[in-house]
């Protein structure tokens, strides 16, 4: 049996504490220091953002989304939305283990939040510690069954944590609650080529790859999947759809080799992709 479980990650999605202090990341909060009395008045203590302002934050690249969200920690350490928020731009930043961290606290805040229990799920899994989102990833199905991304998150969780009869069975939950959602589709595929399935795999990321909203990420798949199967033109003309000249020659070059050795054992490692958080 092939097994590409490395490629489900091409796809992953990898939407999903009271944060760490901001000295953390480098957002130190000035020192207090009694007035003369005679001082002129002071400046109002610092507001918390507005809801204006936090939907803008989305527009700032990771760096400056962690500033934004620590400073809004720093004013309200039991804001949730700030919180997640921080969470999520270190693991944007490429911190997972500091997402991690930022989440399990503010899990102890609240346990039976959904947001907060499906953004410590991705953090785990952006660690490649699938097994410690499971719990978290379950809390976040039972609080709200028909919400597709607890399923979604659960399905990769398992997959690292090397349980596929789960792993399958959430996929499948997930596109039983979300049939024309092209990164639930996606990643099932991705399982299925994983497991040998690739006539499978083809016809769901075809489809998937079709769907209004579909990202490079189904198209990139598709490409890998077909390549695989040797058939190098269309996965060239997929991969220029997204990808750079230099990394379609990296990914055809790739293509070819794993043809030659006739082994495509661990594909997808070396297959270069988009994709985004869910």
């Amino acid at each position: 049996m092939c097994r590409m479980s490395a490629l489900a990650a091409t796809a992953l999605a990898l939407g999903l504490a009271s944060a760490p202090p901001a000295h953390a990341l480098g957002f130190k909060a000035k020192a207090e220091t009694p007035a003369p009395a005679d001082a002129p008045a002071q400046p109002t203590a610092a507001h918390k953002a507005s809801a204006e302002e936090r939907a803008l934050s989305a527009r700032l690249d990771p760096l400056a989304q962690a500033a934004f969200w620590a400073r809004e920690v720093n004013l309200d350490a039991t804001d949730l939305e700030a919180g997640i928020g921080l969470a999520r731009a270190l693991r944007n930043m490429g911190k997972p283990d500091d997402a991690a961290a930022a989440a399990e606290r503010l899990a102890v805040l609240a346990p039976h939040n959904v947001e907060v229990m499906l953004e410590l799920a991705r953090a785990h899994l952006a660690r490649g510690q699938g097994f410690y989102a499971v719990e978290p990833g379950r809390k976040a199905q039972s609080l709200a069954p028909e919400d597709w991304r607890a399923p979604f998150l659960l399905a990769m969780a398992y997959e690292q944590a090397e349980r596929d009869a789960e792993a399958l069975a959430a996929h499948r939950r997930a596109v039983q609650l979300a049939p024309d959602n092209p990164s639930v589709l996606s990643n099932l595929a991705m399982f299925q080529a994983a497991r040998g399935q690739t006539a499978e795999a083809e016809a769901l990321l075809r489809h998937a790859a079709a769907l209004p909203g579909a990202t490079a990420v189904a198209r990139q798949n598709l490409a890998l999947i077909l390549g695989l199967q040797g058939r190098l033109a269309e996965a060239e003309a997929l991969a220029r759809q997204d990808l750079p000249p230099q990394l379609v020659a990296n990914n055809l070059a790739y293509l070819r080799a794993a043809a030659a050795s006739g082994s495509t054992g661990g594909a997808g490692r070396s297959w270069s992709s988009v994709g985004s958080a869910q």
